[in-house]
């Protein structure tokens, strides 16, 4: 390592509290972006995050969309280099149970090395890091040994279309890079690196079951009027084997590509503990797919799961009701070669289908992403292995992911250059629940990687 990267590494450590507090008013934004009543805070975002890049030294700007805005950054002063583009998300999910948060959800709390916040791993610590190894770079150098460029979105984690259409409309041109780095994933293990190579994809569905125009008096209907709470829960059980866990869906895995049998042995040899699995997620058993491992099961087999029920009399005490609707979320996770599309509909034809008389049922396609397998390959991903091996002392390791990150495909697809899934993050970081936490230690890892991978990506020809 060069004595100017010790300067860098060194600027780190000495700046690491600052970069822990901005971080922290980052997370003071409550930046929901699937409800509207937060679009003032999404947005208010945004501009925090103009401003961050800005003081960075980036040309910085917030490109409007039909939905919410990105931001774009970069800086362009080593001609003849490599192009990295950083991409993220400033979005955030709901922090809905707000009664199992142990601190208020945007109120960043230090617990010994976590930082327990809605958003601090998903994803704007991790991605937080980017801009802070750039900005540690050029505040130590003056200069970048490449070129970087930074699309950050507001609407992830609602189905970011406005960052779907603006990849493919710009075709490459402001976007043109030699790489893509995403970090909103997970290391496979604390103080084990990793690089994804493959995610899931996402048909996201709900299905409203009506009934009568009223709820109604069970006492007096029941029995003779249909139930659309019991027609839905009568669905919802014809949508997976409840003993193999196949999903009943006729023509879901028609194109689904099977895992390769490299994949299989490299899955197996990963260091994988069933019971401490178990204790920490609080389950006696594990379930799925027969004839599968539990991470094959997570990393590269399709599922399906009910995300969100509703229906009848919710509060205290009993109200004994024959509820007039009822209603349901419902996810697939998908793998190559399945489409969000096709599937969707799929799904409808079935539900339809097994639909019991007496109610009527409507489903909705909300939105999907396409899965996606990467190479991890060639000279540009080695210089990541090198870097990420530089800051925390192990080589990464090659595994797949079973979250989805829709726009990884796009850029795949649109850019045709290796897009490195270099996650900070771990599995118990509570992503989507209440307590949600990053390790203070990985942010400040997260910042040596990114400012190491600019000088080992610096010395390719």
């Amino acid at each position: 390592m060069t004595a100017s990267s010790q300067d860098v590494l060194g600027r780190i450590d000495g700046e690491k509290e600052s970069y822990l507090d901005e971080l922290k008013d980052y997370l003071r934004i409550p930046s929901i972006s699937t409800d509207p009543t937060h679009d003032d805070d999404v947005s208010r975002c945004a501009d925090w995050l103009v401003g961050k890049m800005r003081a960075a030294g980036l040309d910085a700007e917030r490109i409007e969309t039909e939905g919410h805005p990105l931001v774009f950054g970069q800086w362009n002063g080593a001609p003849g280099k490599p192009t990295v583009l950083f991409y993220g998300h400033y979005d955030v999910q709901p922090p809905d149970p707000l009664d199992q948060w142990r601190n208020p959800p945007f109120e960043p709390t230090v617990e010994g090395d976590l930082l327990v916040a809605r958003g601090a791993t998903d994803d704007k610590g991790q991605s937080f890091a980017h801009l802070k190894g750039v900005a540690a770079v050029l505040a130590e150098r003056g200069s970048l040994p490449v070129n970087v460029k930074f699309i950050v979105e507001g609407e992830e984690e609602s189905g970011g279309e406005a960052i779907e259409a603006f990849v493919r409309a710009d075709a490459g041109r402001r976007l043109a890079c030699d790489a893509v780095v995403v970090s909103d994933s997970s290391m496979y293990a604390p103080g084990q690196p990793s690089l994804i190579y493959g995610l899931k994809g996402l048909a996201y569905m709900e299905l409203r079951v009506h009934g009568p125009n009223r709820d109604l008096h069970s006492g007096t209907f029941g029995g003779a009027v249909a139930n659309p709470a019991n027609a839905l829960a009568q669905i919802l059980a014809q949508l997976q084997d409840k003993k193999t866990g196949k999903i009943l869906i006729d023509g879901f895995y028609d194109k689904v590509r099977p895992l390769e049998d490299w994949e299989r042995k490299e899955f197996a040899a990963l260091p994988f503990d069933e019971a401490e699995y178990k204790a920490e997620l609080g389950v006696e058993e594990l379930w799925g797919e027969e004839g599968y491992s539990p991470v094959e099961r997570a990393w590269a087999r399709p599922t399906c799961d009910v995300n969100g029920l509703w229906s009848g009399y919710q509060g205290a005490g009993a109200k004994t009701i024959i509820p007039g609707s009822a209603g349901a979320k419902v996810s697939m996770r998908l793998v190559p070669d399945q489409e969000p599309q096709e599937i969707a509909e799929l799904f409808r034809r079935h539900v339809e289908r097994i639909t019991p008389p007496g109610v009527r049922v409507e489903v909705i396609s909300h939105h999907g992403g396409s899965p996606v397998v990467v190479d991890a390959q060639g000279p540009i991903v080695d210089a990541a292995l090198a870097a990420a091996e530089d800051v925390w002392g192990k080589r990464p390791v090659r595994v797949r992911e079973g979250g989805s990150i829709p726009i990884v495909a796009t850029f795949a697809q649109v850019l045709e250059v290796p897009v490195l899934l270099l996650g900070f993050g771990l599995s118990d970081d509570r992503l989507h629940s209440p307590n949600e936490k990053f390790n203070i230690s990985h942010f400040y890892n997260g910042i040596r990687t990114v400012a190491r991978l600019l000088d080992r990506m610096g010395e390719l020809t």
